[in-house]
């Protein structure tokens, strides 16, 4: 049986939430009450057998490489294989490659070890629950160079704008690449491969002074590789801006979308905390929220996603809001549609109140 390998690339991703990525890298900011974006990739290759994964990264990689630590909650503290952060540490002299075309160049090793003979590269941006073995076997069948991942949107939101779309032919192969706005046919930055083909096309760009291996060893070779598009039709979320952020975590309240991304395949993991149950005390309310564990709740939380050992006092209300962990809320207190990164502290009968499509938004470790 064949064998698939992962990579994460996260040198092409801007840090475009505000300030949720200033102290991280997008890969690492907290969604969903418990998890953090790189969890939903992750997730979907072990739960697809790829236990052969790096993870390429370039700046504030210090909190992404706290929550992976050896792989273990995913099943990837291994002897062979597992997980491989690499971030950029090389020092060839001789090295002319540039751009993200560095980390695949300078980390050769990690693709001559593997015994897998295709490779998954994909980013964090895209928040989905997808079988990649389907996509994998098709790719096989289909005898394809390569083979891309996209989604048929209904609807075009404001964050689908600058995300890359295909144009599929009536065979199925894709014939350009493009941000066209009025293109429903999103790119989820998912493409499989030979390892032979990667390490070709690596080639092919550094010797020619290239930056890029999407655009300048993929779409700038359509007419001579046969790309596929494979249509996954699963729960999708883009999460590049703030807003999109605030609306697609807001979204998981609808219990049809929770239902869609984790109940209806196979389970996301994440790092444990070992925290005891959220306790309730007699004032307590909570009504349409989601709240991890380790929280004590005093007051009031409304059609809100609280992460675990935030404190919430007697008189505090909290509404359309998400408060990240360890935040702590005081007497009296009220907060609407605001983001609060995790280790704030805000102090008694304070007011602060943002706008849906504009949420407010506090960076971690402030007291105010």
């Amino acid at each position: 049986m064949e064998k698939l390998m992962g990579v994460i690339h996260l040198d092409s991703e801007q840090d475009l939430l505000k300030e949720l990525t200033y102290f991280r890298c997008g890969a690492a900011v907290p969604f969903g009450s418990r998890y953090r974006l790189i969890d939903f990739v992750l997730s979907n290759m072990v739960n697809s057998q790829v236990y052969d994964i790096a993870v390429f990264t370039r700046r504030k990689y210090r909190s992404l490489m706290d929550h992976l630590g050896t792989g273990k909650p995913w099943d990837l503290d291994r002897k062979r294989g597992g997980l491989f952060i690499l971030p950029p540490d090389w020092n060839d002299p001789t090295d002319l490659s540039k751009g993200d075309l560095q980390h695949f160049h300078n980390n050769r090793d990690f693709f001559a070890r593997g015994l897998a003979e295709y490779v998954l590269i994909t980013g964090t941006r895209h928040i989905c629950n997808i079988d990649y073995q389907k996509v994998f076997q098709e790719h096989l069948v289909s005898g394809a160079d390569v083979t891309a991942i996209f989604k048929s949107m209904k609807q075009l939101e404001d964050e689908h704008a600058i995300e890359k779309k295909l144009e599929i032919d009536a065979n199925g192969n894709i014939s350009n690449i493009t941000t066209d706005a009025s293109n429903h046919n999103l790119f989820m930055g998912m493409y499989i491969l030979k390892k032979s083909l990667l390490l070709e096309l690596i080639d092919f760009c550094i010797a020619r002074q290239k930056e890029n291996l999407l655009l300048d060893g993929i779409i700038a070779n359509l007419n001579r590789l046969t790309v596929r598009s494979y249509e996954y039709r699963g729960y999708l979320s883009v999460i590049n801006s703030i807003e999109s952020y605030y609306k697609n975590s807001m979204s998981l309240l609808d219990i049809d979308v929770y239902t869609q991304l984790f109940l209806n395949r196979k389970p996301i993991f994440t790092k444990p905390k070992d925290e005891p149950p959220t306790k309730y005390t007699k004032e307590a309310r909570a009504f349409n929220s989601l709240l991890a564990n380790g929280c004590v709740i005093e007051g009031t939380v409304e059609n809100s996603i609280l992460f675990r050992g935030v404190h919430v006092h007697k008189g505090a209300v909290i509404r359309n809001s998400i408060v990240m962990q360890r935040c702590e809320i005081k007497e009296g207190t009220l907060i609407e549609n605001v983001v609060l990164d995790k280790d704030i502290i805000l102090s008694p009968n304070r007011t602060f109140i943002g706008a849906p499509e504009n949420p407010y938004i506090v960076a971690k470790r402030k007291i105010l």
